[in-house]
């Protein structure tokens, strides 16, 4: 099984979270994680975001970037493409998504398409994960 990471998904490997224990079992039994290269940049804009919230987690949240830089390159990244925007563009309209989550959705579709591994959607936003669904893609539990 390949597991799609979403950014909601991603951050809880690499902090501290609810569902943080779930995501790394789910991990442990995955044959590759999967993420799209937009990720790493939703990634460090929430870890930035959460540093500005709270300085006292800075160190934590340091920690947490060098785990992303030295776990990327272990992921199969999904690249961003025309194709894939214009795709991602009606699932926006189709779904009611936000940009980067219609992005993140298309990026999972495709690779599902892409493979005759099975595809395992990880995200933790409910609407995302129902138009996961629509489109056949197994979510997580």
């Amino acid at each position: 099984m390949i597991l799609y990471c979403d950014t909601s998904a991603l951050i809880k490997l690499l902090i501290r979270e609810p569902h943080s224990d779930q995501m790394q079992e789910v991990c442990r039994r995955a044959e590759a994680i999967a993420v799209g290269r937009i990720t790493w940049a939703e990634v460090m804009a929430g870890l930035a975001r959460r540093q500005r919230v709270d300085p006292a987690s800075g160190d934590d949240l340091e920690q947490a970037r060098q785990n992303l830089i030295q776990s990327w390159q272990s992921f199969a990244i999904v690249e961003v493409s025309q194709k894939l925007v214009e795709t991602a563009g009606r699932f926006a309209d189709a779904f009611s998504l936000r940009a980067y989550d219609s992005v993140q959705l298309a990026a999972a579709h495709a690779l599902q398409a892409a493979t005759d591994e099975p595809v395992t959607f990880a995200c933790f936003d409910r609407r995302l994960n129902q138009a996961a669904l629509l489109l056949q893609l197994a979510v997580l539990p």
